[in-house]
């Protein structure tokens, strides 16, 4: 699985599972380490596998913490890259964003391989060892529902974008030219008529998204959308209508991708982009509740 995971990590928001317990904010004693924390687990990882896995390029290798009956992948990271403030530089600065956010999919992918995986958000830090279990022990039955709630399930990201609105009037539209007032009055009629042809694509692309969706949640156990991307985060010239994520059993996979397959037939006003199948990280938060959708948002 490449690329970056799904909502490319986001270090804040609505989806935190927990603040940073005991970081310093932006005191930042010399040579002072902080413990990074990935992911929360039910089983151990195999003998080997953190010292193999990597995380972030200047920590140390991966280790584990035991909490009572789970089991925490962490890092040993440089304090100086890590406060509060050094944080708030390098993540406004896309490519350490994305630098970042691919250290700590690695580590969370490497929690993952030995069963259901909690992903932490990014930049969850403590500044010690003891803190770090303190923290998880706390909420051990929350963490423990919510992995018996993920196992042998995966998520799927799917973002709907409106195709470029239509560049002149459909076919069969009446003309807005030849024939049409004189002068001025002529340049607002095909104006006029420019916006008409844009709005109605724009609310088709709308309606084609939804039924997407609604197919999708069809062959899911649980749904969420997030904020649409600006066109400036997603890197295209049309808004973005829809971005969602799909709980989808591991036994479900096949019927939930031929959907996903057929979902741009005879939909000329979107453009689907999916990935997965992805470590739930849309669904890892104790107090979210799968029986309706968290956080509706729809493209404007």
């Amino acid at each position: 699985m490449n690329g970056l995971p799904p909502q490319d990590a986001a270090p804040d928001g609505p989806d935190r599972l927990t603040p940073p317990q005991g970081a310093p904010g932006g005191r930042d004693p010399l040579g002072r380490t902080l413990i990074y924390v990935f992911a929360v687990t039910g089983a151990p990882p195999a003998a080997g596998l953190p010292a193999a896995a990597a995380g972030h390029e200047e920590g140390g290798a991966l280790r584990v913490l035991q909490a009572g009956a789970l089991w925490l992948l962490a890092q040993d990271v440089p304090a100086s890259a890590f406060t509060e403030t050094a944080l708030a530089e390098r993540l406004n600065r896309p490519e350490e964003l994305e630098r970042c956010a691919r250290a700590h999919h690695r580590g969370v992918e490497a929690a993952a391989r030995q069963g259901p995986v909690v992903p932490l958000p990014m930049a969850t830090l403590y500044a010690s060892d003891t803190n770090a279990v303190e923290a998880v022990t706390a909420r051990a039955p929350e963490f423990g529902a919510l992995l018996d709630r993920l196992r042998d399930r995966t998520e799927w990201a799917v973002k709907v974008h409106a195709t470029a609105p239509p560049a002149a009037a459909p076919q069969g539209a009446p003309p807005v030219c030849e024939g049409g007032p004189p002068g001025g009055r002529a340049y607002l009629s095909r104006a006029s008529a420019r916006r008409r042809i844009r709005h109605e694509a724009h609310e088709q692309a709308v309606a084609q998204a939804m039924e997407v969706d609604r197919e999708l949640r069809q062959y899911a156990v649980a749904a969420t959308r997030h904020r649409p991307q600006s066109e400036r985060l997603s890197g295209r010239g049309t808004p973005q209508l829809l971005n969602a994520a799909y709980l989808v059993d591991d036994a479900g996979q096949g019927d939930f991708t031929r959907v996903l397959a057929r979902a741009a037939t005879g939909r000329p006003h979107v453009d689907i982009i999916a990935s997965g199948p992805w470590v739930p990280y849309s669904f890892a938060r104790p107090d979210q509740e799968w029986g309706s959708t968290a956080r509706e948002e729809v493209g404007a």
